[in-house]
């Protein structure tokens, strides 16, 4: 494999990513020049495709509220998500409203490659199907994201669809419906109205989300989920917050919030189990130290909250790293075990290698 260079301590190491040229250690010990480094590493990432370098901070904008970007949009400016935008002192919505949610959507035969599968109740309806909404819009800006053509999408040429128009593609055979994407934190409220609507129509409603909304909406999110018999899959980037930040362009502190709300909740139904947490293997970043650390975070809000490891395949802004190894993944399953949490399993086990 080739090697890569540390721009901090000159480090060589093929687990280093060339879009970043930090090691690990130098996010943990230097993190604001790491965070420095990180944040052009982003701009670079998010420049072809139109997309605000940064959450703009305006002096005198329109605070946005609704992700812990907390963007405060000035005039001809356009939110992190690329969704709001203040045009003659107003804050325009173009997309994500319960009238303009933009999306598509898919009949994804179950079972199916669930981040919850199998502990969720779609893993027992095989004939039936999942109404799987991918928002194209995202709150992080992830340099290893699988999904990032959304980013392609014009929220003011593209196609929308209102919430009851994404309701009635349901029928008789929908037994359950996931919002991912991108993220639905970044269209909430469209999502949230589809959710009310598919859940009188007797669907079960999930989420696949970074947890980044604002936590009044996240707890709505929580409740119809509960309600249908859904679940609500958290996916935790890093424990480290520089960490997280300069792997994702933003923190996890909100992610961390809601993840605590949730779980306070996991005992009103604890099966199929109301929150599931995951986190990507990314090779020569996620380590074991990062597992411990979000597996006893999750531990001590409820140890029988699943855990799921994912395998990290190259894309986007780190396709020179390899994918996650054999032995990465097991010890990790191993060392969320060794903290306390009951269920703990490996997913994506067919992207795994032996590169390290």
């Amino acid at each position: 494999m080739p090697e890569q260079v540390c721009q901090l301590c000159g480090e060589q190491s093929p687990l280093i990513a060339a879009s970043l040229g930090l090691c690990l250690g130098c996010i943990r010990e230097r993190p604001e020049e790491a965070l420095e480094i990180g944040d052009q590493a982003h701009a670079a990432a998010r420049r072809d495709f139109g997309l605000p370098l940064r959450p703009p901070q305006a002096e005198d904008g329109h605070r946005c509220g609704l992700c812990v970007q907390d963007c405060v949009i000035g005039e001809g400016e356009r939110g992190f998500c690329g969704l709001r935008e203040v045009r003659d002192g107003l804050l325009h919505h173009l997309a994500g409203t319960p009238e303009r949610g933009l999306l598509h959507w898919y009949r994804d035969g179950l079972p199916t490659n669930c981040v919850a599968d199998p502990v969720c109740s779609g893993h027992r309806q095989r004939g039936r199907h999942n109404l799987a909404v991918f928002y194209a819009s995202c709150t992080f800006d992830c340099l290893f994201c699988q999904n990032y053509h959304f980013r392609d999408v014009d929220p003011e040429g593209a196609n929308t669809r209102s919430a009851k128009g994404l309701a009635d593609r349901a029928n008789e055979d929908t037994y359950c419906v996931c919002f991912f994407g991108g993220d639905p934190a970044s269209q909430m409220a469209h999502a949230l109205k589809a959710a009310d609507l598919l859940a009188e129509r007797g669907v079960v409603v999930c989420w696949e989300t970074n947890g980044t909304a604002r936590s009044v909406l996240m707890d709505r999110a929580v409740d119809v989920a509960l309600e249908t018999g859904g679940c609500v899959k958290f996916d935790l980037k890093a424990w480290d917050d520089t960490l997280h930040r300069v792997l994702t362009g933003a923190s996890n502190r909100r992610t961390l919030e809601n993840i605590s709300r949730a779980a306070a909740r996991f005992d009103e139904r604890p099966d199929p189990p109301l929150v599931v947490v995951s986190t990507l293997l990314v090779p020569g970043y996620v380590d074991l130290a990062e597992v411990e650390h979000i597996a006893s975070f999750v531990a001590a809000q409820n140890s029988a909250i699943p855990y799921v490891l994912l395998g990290f395949a190259p894309h986007f802004f780190l396709p020179d790293l390899p994918r996650t190894s054999v032995a990465h993944a097991e010890a990790a399953e191993s060392a969320a075990r060794r903290v306390g949490l009951e269920t703990v399993r490996v997913g994506n086990r067919h992207l795994l290698s032996q590169a390290y």
